[in-house]
């Protein structure tokens, strides 16, 4: 449990980080480069067995870390995107409300069960997502402004199944480092092409302060995957109660951060929503 605690608390940060990079001013791709670069090297240097480089093209999990290498580097700029344009809280319900999907692939691929405990459980977390990050303002949710939000959604759904599905089949326990390294050093690789074709393009200088940026993201960012990894190895639940009180969790805090640190109303709805979400997790833990 101590894993998934971690695991949501330097998952909340990401989001608060992102919407200083608006307030400061920061090169978002340019950061999450670095970002990336940063969590690579963790990942290598933090590793829990000795190995060579030559070996990593033949670990099982290889082609899986290329494919979730370039999910994050593009939902890592939806998301950024998404909470400078839409706000922390909605970035948050719109990344987090994808538990659906791999709750549902868990269901289909690894026989979880369906209990209607569970099922009950989900639908209120789902509900106390949406109640905890809506904003009074109804003009956040227009339809120029739900781009972001949708792709958010759609793409955590699919890194959250695709982690699982690699991290069950073909990640070792003491790997976790390793892999979360590779993965973060695909991301950088790809970030780095699309950095080099925006340079081509208009040449300006990479920025100091785009770099401190960039470390600041790259630690939280590299053990938010690293706790998740080791929560889903040890934890004892299923991915489908796992992933619910992860995103469920990450939701309620990134609102509360939201409201102290960013001053934002709490509504009604956001107190149902709190509530609501407790009583999702309490449901889905115990199914």
């Amino acid at each position: 449990m101590i894993y998934l605690i971690f695991s949501i608390l330097f998952s909340t940060s990401l989001f608060v980080i992102f919407k200083y990079f608006d307030i400061y001013k920061i090169d978002t791709l340019k950061a999450i480069v670095v970002n990336y670069l940063v969590a690579f090297a963790f990942g290598f240097g933090l590793s829990e067995i000795t190995f060579s480089i030559n070996e990593i093209p033949e670990k099982p999990w290889f082609f899986g870390a290329i494919v979730l290498g370039a999910l994050f580097v593009a939902i890592f700029f939806v998301m950024a995107n998404t909470a400078q344009q839409n706000g922390v809280s909605v970035a948050s319900v719109a990344g987090k409300m994808s538990v659906v999907i791999p709750v549902v692939f868990g269901v289909l691929l690894y026989d979880e069960s369906v209990t209607l405990l569970k099922v009950v459980g989900v639908l209120i977390a789902l509900i106390s997502v949406y109640l905890a990050s809506v904003k009074e303002e109804r003009s956040t949710f227009n339809k120029a402004g739900l781009l972001f939000p949708i792709l958010l959604f759609f793409g955590s759904g699919a890194i959250d199944t695709t982690l699982k599905y690699v991290q069950i089949n073909f990640v070792q326990n003491n790997e976790a480092a390793l892999f979360s390294g590779s993965l973060f050093g695909f991301a950088a690789f790809f970030g780095l092409l699309i950095l080099l074709v925006k340079t081509l393009r208009k040449r300006e200088p990479f920025g100091f302060k785009n770099i401190i940026a960039g470390i600041v993201l790259g630690i939280p960012n590299y053990f938010t995957i690293v706790f998740l990894i080791k929560a889903m190895q040890t934890s004892g639940f299923e991915s489908s109660t796992l992933f619910t009180i992860n995103n469920v969790s990450v939701v309620v805090v990134s609102t509360l951060v939201g409201l102290l640190l960013f001053k934002e109303k709490f509504s009604l709805k956001n107190k149902i929503g709190v509530i609501l979400a407790i009583v999702g997790i309490v449901l889905v833990t115990i199914a």
